[in-house]
């Protein structure tokens, strides 16, 4: 049999078609990029929600089984993570006299802004480790955010 030149099988792409290929996904990563970004800071934004939905929440349980005492400031993460008597004592084990609690695991994060991963707790968080900014007179828990640090909806985030 004869082999028909005309009939030769291709190997590999041509620079064309590479070149195709590359702008098409340069096209797709300029889209999607900014796209997962926004993404992940929406993400930060809920959960830094959640957060003080789950703090805010510990210190109603603790006031209303301490007789409307709010956790103090010194000993806020002791007493929300662990066992306490009715004077806010704390404890690592339940004992007979410390049957409350604890309300959290661990004091979260701060998911978002400067501040972003510090779990600390303070009245004016001027501290390193500062994550939340706690009045133990209300009860009242913030972020550790500045006045200029706002998420997506241009929302301060120390108002959440």
């Amino acid at each position: 049999m004869k082999r028909n030149k005309q009939h030769k099988q291709r190997k590999g792409f041509s620079l064309l078609e590479v070149v195709i290929v590359v702008a098409i996904l340069a096209i797709l990563a300029a889209i999607g990029i900014p796209r997962m970004s926004r993404g992940s800071r929406g993400a930060g934004d809920s959960a830094l929600r959640s957060n003080l939905s789950l703090l805010r929440n510990s210190i109603d349980l603790f006031t209303a089984e301490h007789n409307g005492a709010f956790p103090g400031v010194a000993t806020f993460t002791a007493q929300v993570t662990s066992f306490t008597d009715e004077f806010g004592a704390t404890s690592a084990t339940k004992t007979v006299t410390h049957i409350f609690g604890p309300y959290m695991r661990r004091v979260p994060i701060l998911t978002v802004a400067a501040k972003k991963g510090k779990n600390g707790v303070s009245v004016d968080g001027a501290g390193d480790d500062d994550g939340w900014v706690y009045d133990p007179n209300s009860g009242a828990i913030t972020p550790n955010t500045t006045a200029t640090e706002l998420d997506d909806a241009g929302v301060r985030y120390d108002t959440y």
